[in-house]
């Protein structure tokens, strides 16, 4: 056939545009219908394969069966490093490829089988009752753009024609509970909020990462839904950003319309709303009513043209209507998944995630050739679900925290084990009495030299959405749930040494624990390999470097209200009350200490660049990776403004006696505000510059024994508007 016979479509030497075109003008309209559900089925007569677009890669490819699974994601975020977030989606790609090629060599063109992935999860963790803040990079814009611009381009790959997978920001905008009523919840944002803390990351992963997908919430936002949102998905995210690949609804988010929400009063009106609108794909079945409210004169053909020409341009780009010879991907072979050297990256991975909150007298790391016994207790020791977080994958071999700590300590060394509490219920066996596990910790830890105490929450009783005696996914408080404050009291009650491990997607308040306990690691969730990680940093095997994404509350009464999107009072940025463990905080084994700042010039005008550098000593006794935070103050804000920002992150390794210098880029952009209409603005001021290993604060400079180091510079000239 010559290359006027091929049609249109299946020319691969035209643009992907002018081929999904000609393939759409194709169709019948119900075949474009057809196309616009997740599930879409196939168009034999034009060559179509059916296709599932729903497929889940938080923190590895999930839900399809065997794959590595990484720390979850706000345990990939305490690495504070970019370039390591990278590194973990192009594995997860590899693996996402690998799983696909082998799936459609068997005809498995099932759910979780695609390379449309819905992740990541860029959405603010402003409030650490919510359950699916374990799916989120923090609490902090800066650091979830950074982190979700790295994990996109992983994702995506670096080839010129073809995309490895394609990524999903989500859920767009300002979306983080409850999850009780996300199916009629309207979060009132203020525009100074909405531009200033629950857009930017999704900016940059649009702009920066070029991130094929963005997924609309379930709520409203100041009255509109989410998924059918005039501002949000017209004004801003087409118009003003420029997007270009495709919008998809969260799942059965668009019958909240006229079921929930009440914005409309059927399935067409609905449907019709949402596509006018630009979202292009429904996860769910209200699609189907396009039909009808076609026919009734609530949408035109054409707009239903351009949603299913640019579903098309993704499958194209993905490679999947051409010669698989071409596309560099798809040669990666199955073994590639679940292979050495991926568990192994796993492993360093919940490595570098792990956060040491307290050591006091630096009774960590542990001396194995000193310690004859060692008591494991609690309803985390040996829990496979705690390992894995929601949205995973099945590894081929995990390891807990108990069975880490058999594995590393030495032959001939005794490790008692006892469950201690249920996770929240007042007892393990049913038909026992409450507390039937209390005598037998008592009595293991009365038995050992030291005791490794494994407590918080897991992911069945905190994520998404959920029904179970425990709650609804958030939690209602930041306490221990269940006995487990009164077992860890009873324990502590034997005089022995604990070391506590809270292995748990979110912040906890635990200040008995910082008072009483000595050493304190939070572990988050930390992949197949977790219980390797936790031991090897018990016994020092590694030096810990994680940092904080989210703020420590001291108690629950001092948040505001979780339906009160205001930033108010929230994180780091707006907190009042001292923190009891800071943003950004978290030990080492070696001690660091900064030079003074080196800046480019002390005075410029509004609209230039700054430079900034420093000079990092590793001045103690180990190696290991230290996380230099860069924060900028705005002096003289003429708005209410947070107290400081993070505006720069570099992750440096350093031997003992080894010094590098850390340098960075303050740009306009860094040192502009939002204003309360939510204009960026540029103002001439004062502003001062933290480089440290932590926040300027009292409270962790007091628990970090460090300062951090500390210059000025003045803006001159006229105030300026950015481009958002």
């Amino acid at each position: 056939m010559s290359a006027s016979e091929i049609p249109a479509y299946k020319n691969e030497s035209l643009s992907f545009e002018e081929r999904a075109k000609d393939l759409v003008s194709r169709m019948t309209l119900d075949e474009k219908v057809s196309q616009m559900i997740y599930n879409a089925p196939a168009i034999p007569r034009l060559g179509i394969p059916s296709y599932n677009w729903w497929n889940e890669a938080l923190h590895g490819v999930a839900r399809g069966g065997t794959a590595t699974i990484f720390p979850q994601a706000i345990g990939l975020a305490a690495t504070f490093d970019e370039d390591l977030i990278y590194k973990v989606a192009e594995v997860i790609s590899t693996e996402a490829r690998a799983k696909y090629h082998e799936a459609q060599r068997k005809g498995d063109r099932d759910i979780y089988k695609g390379l449309t992935f819905w992740s990541p999860n860029i959405n603010i963790f402003r409030d650490p009752r919510w359950g699916r803040g374990q799916e989120t990079y923090g609490e902090d814009p800066y650091l979830t753009g950074r982190l979700g611009v790295a994990f996109i381009k992983g994702l995506q790959g670096n080839d010129k024609k073809y995309l490895k997978a394609a990524a999903c920001a989500k859920h767009f905008a300002v979306h983080s509970g409850p999850e009780t009523e996300r199916h009629h919840f309207n979060a009132i944002v203020s525009k100074k909020d909405l531009f200033e803390t629950y857009l930017p990351a999704f900016s940059e992963c649009v702009k920066e990462a070029k991130v094929e997908a963005v997924m609309g919430a379930y709520n409203r936002v100041n009255g509109e839904p989410c998924c059918g949102s005039e501002t949000l998905l017209k004004k801003i995210l087409r118009e003003e950003w420029k997007f270009k690949g495709h919008v998809v609804s969260d799942c059965w988010a668009i019958c909240d319309f006229h079921k929930n929400h009440k914005v409309t009063n059927s399935a067409p009106e609905s449907a019709a709303l949402a596509v006018k609108n630009g979202c292009d794909l429904n996860c769910g079945n209200t699609y189907p009513s396009l039909l009808v409210a076609h026919k009734e004169g609530l949408i035109d053909e054409k707009k239903i043209d351009e949603a299913v020409t640019r579903l098309m341009i993704t499958r194209m780009k993905l490679g999947m209507f051409d010669d698989q010879s071409k596309v560099p991907y798809s040669s990666i072979p199955y073994e590639m998944c679940d292979c050495d050297e991926h568990r192994k990256f796993s492993l360093e991975v919940a490595k570098r995630s792990m956060v040491l909150l307290k050591n006091e007298n630096n009774i960590l790391p542990l001396d194995k050739n000193k310690i004859k016994s060692i008591a494991v207790i609690g309803p985390n020791a040996n829990n496979r679900e705690v390992l894995k977080g929601n949205y995973c994958g099945t590894a081929s071999r995990y390891t807990t925290v108990l069975e880490g700590i058999i594995e590393t300590v030495n032959e001939g060394t005794r490790v008692y084990y006892s469950e201690g509490c249920h996770l929240y219920k007042e007892k393990v066996e049913g038909l026992a009495a409450p507390k039937d596990r209390f005598a037998e910790a008592i009595s293991v830890a009365e038995r050992a030299d030291v005791v490794v105490m494994c407590l918080g929450l897991d992911p069945t009783i905190e994520g998404e959405e959920m029904n179970n005696e425990y709650g609804n996914g958030d939690k209602n408080d930041l306490n221990l749930p269940g006995l487990q404050q009164e077992l860890l009291e009873a324990v502590y009650s034997t005089g022995k040494p604990i070391i506590l491990v809270l292995l748990s997607g979110s912040a906890l308040a635990i200040s008995w624990a910082d008072e009483h306990i000595p050493a304190i690691i939070q572990a988050w969730y930390p992949g197949a390999e977790g219980g390797k990680a936790v031991a090897g940093l018990i016994f020092g095997e590694f030096s810990p470097s994680g940092r904080l994404p989210v703020t420590f509350y001291r108690t629950t009464e001092e948040l505001p209200d979780f339906r009160d999107y205001s930033m108010m009072n929230r994180t780091y940025r707006y907190m009042q009350n001292e923190a009891l463990y800071p943003f950004g905080y978290g030990l080492s084994y070696t001690k660091f200490e900064y030079g003074d700042i080196d800046i480019s010039n002390t005075c410029i005008n509004a609209g230039e660049n700054l430079k900034c550098s420093v000079t990092v000593k590793n001045v103690g006794n180990w190696e290991s990776y230290e996380v230099v935070q860069l924060y900028l103050r705005d002096v003289e804000g003429s708005t209410k403004l947070p107290r400081w920002q993070l505006k720069g992150i570099k992750v440096v390794y350093l031997k003992p006696g080894e010094e590098k210098k850390v340098s960075f880029l303050l740009t306009p952009r860094h040192m502009s505000m939002i204003n309360d209409e939510g204009k960026r603005i540029l103002e001439p001021g004062r502003f001062e510059v933290y480089i440290g290993g932590s926040q300027p604060d009292r409270r962790s400079i007091e628990l970090t024994g460090s300062q951090v180091s500390k210059t000025r510079f003045e803006v001159w000239g006229a105030a300026m508007e950015l481009e958002y």
